[in-house]
């Protein structure tokens, strides 16, 4: 532990011991002093990373785990950038991982197994419920603990997927063994992890690794991994999990275990605390609430900007209609200048330097908000201008109306025939011109009429 560090945050969190290294980083356990409880510091060394692609996956690890509240997973605490390096706090669980358990020569009874089939399900099933739904793609004993009362929790997500691509193309993420087939044309699904669980449960119940079990196939021979002595409907349900073709693969645990006589139950988890039920739904409300408003925003700025692009293509394509009187053009020229200046505060400077800052803990996404808003702001700014741009026209064309008159010609005693003097701007010109040949050849055609009669 020689480069561990002593202290996170400014001393806020303790380091006391190495818990694990792998391959994006190392895990500590610390005591955070400000709540006076043991936490769990993921450390992510960012100029060590081979790819980008380990960064970006080390930012959605502590995206994903801020969204989630279940008591078989960690709870997120923060996440932080210190000396360069990425670090995600979470709560410690206390227990023994699977893999320390195999390592010791240890396996899982089949009333443990069905104990971790059973919490399994429940936790898979919120998982893959959400939208979209989470796969966490490297379910493993080594990422599995079991409580000291006997129940099982869910560790490590440094290789979430929480977006799905039906049409594949995701990186290869996962442990050979326990990986389904899918995952290494990089497709993984809910159903994936239904795989893993039941390659750990397998794994568990011989003190094998997947790939030293007899198979069938692609497939793992579970009746001959675990003998005759195993339950008929154990092995039926642990088949069913195993099945190499995702389609023909359970896509949830419950139904198998119902199937078993061990349906989860519909009472609250003992480690379910009216309290954690309480924060949960809260945590629930406002992530939807957050949407909600996320949506409306996003639907009210399209609707703004197509209105303002309309009204721009409409006022253009009509220069000499809709005249408006000067001051009421007044008042509306002040309010678009009030509109320009709310746009360019808000929208070009506050809301793109906020979600600038925001991106340096949440990442690239918000840096991408930050450059749409941005831009959206220019857009609204610029049809706002053009639309000022369109209520001058419109006064100065009312006024030149107004100010258009008609003189009788002192050869025609009849005032049979006038000549239209017209005061417009210049620009105007060519329709002027227009208009005064028509008139002169109305004049002339009801001279010739008189001329008939």
């Amino acid at each position: 532990m020689s480069d561990a560090p002593d202290n996170l945050r400014d001393g806020r969190y303790a380091v006391v011991r190495l818990l694990g290294e792998g391959g994006q980083g190392a895990t500590f356990e610390a005591v955070d002093k400000k709540e006076g409880q043991p936490v769990a510091v993921k450390r992510f060394r960012v100029r060590g990373a081979k790819s980008w692609k380990e960064v970006e996956l080390a930012e959605r690890e502590a995206r994903v785990l801020a969204s989630l509240s279940h008591p078989g997973l960690p709870r997120y605490v923060e996440h932080f950038e210190e000396g360069g390096e990425l670090f995600l706090v979470t709560q410690k669980i206390e227990g023994e991982s699977l893999a320390a358990m195999q390592k010791r020569g240890a396996t899982l009874s089949e009333a443990d197994v069905l104990r971790f089939l059973h919490d399994a399900s429940a936790i898979l099933d919120y998982l893959h419920g959400r939208a979209p739904p989470v796969v966490h793609r490297d379910i493993k004993p080594s990422n599995v603990l079991r409580r000291p009362d006997g129940s099982f929790a869910l560790i490590d997500f440094g290789a979430v997927r929480d977006k799905m691509k039906p049409e594949g193309g995701s990186t290869v993420v996962g442990t050979f063994g326990f990986m389904a087939p899918e995952q290494f044309q990089g497709r993984a699904m809910p159903a994936s992890d239904v795989y893993a669980i039941g390659a750990t449960a397998v794994s568990m119940l011989t003190g094998r690794q997947p790939e030293d079990l007899p198979h069938k196939g692609l497939a793992i021979d579970v009746e001959a991994a675990l003998g005759r002595s195993a339950r008929p409907a154990l092995v039926a349900t642990l088949v069913a999990m195993l099945e190499p073709d995702p389609d023909k693969r359970a896509g949830r645990l419950a139904p198998l275990l119902q199937k078993l006589g061990e349906a989860p139950s519909k009472k609250a988890d003992p480690h379910a605390t009216k309290s954690e039920a309480k924060a949960e739904r809260k945590a629930d409300k406002q992530e939807r609430r957050a949407e909600r408003r996320a949506e409306r925003w996003e639907r009210r700025q399209e609707r703004w900007e197509e209105r303002q692009e309309r009204w721009a293509r409409e006022y253009e394509s009509h220069p000499g209609s809709d005249m408006i009187p000067g001051p009421i053009a007044g008042l509306i020229q002040f309010g678009l200048m009030f509109a320009q200046l709310a746009v360019f505060v808000g929208v070009r400077v506050v809301a793109p330097f906020v979600l600038q800052i925001l991106s340096l803990f949440f990442g690239k996404a918000l840096r991408e908000a930050a450059a749409n808003v941005s831009e959206a702001g220019r857009k609204a700014h610029d049809a706002l201008e053009r639309a000022k741009g369109v209520i001058r026209r419109r006064a100065e064309a009312l006024g030149h109306e107004d100010a258009r008159i008609e003189v009788q010609d002192g050869k025609d005693p009849n005032a049979s025939k006038r000549v239209r003097v017209d005061v417009r701007d210049t620009t105007d010109a060519p329709d002027d011109e227009r208009l005064a040949e028509e008139e002169a050849a109305e004049a002339e055609r009801e001279g010739r009429q008189r001329k008939r009669r």
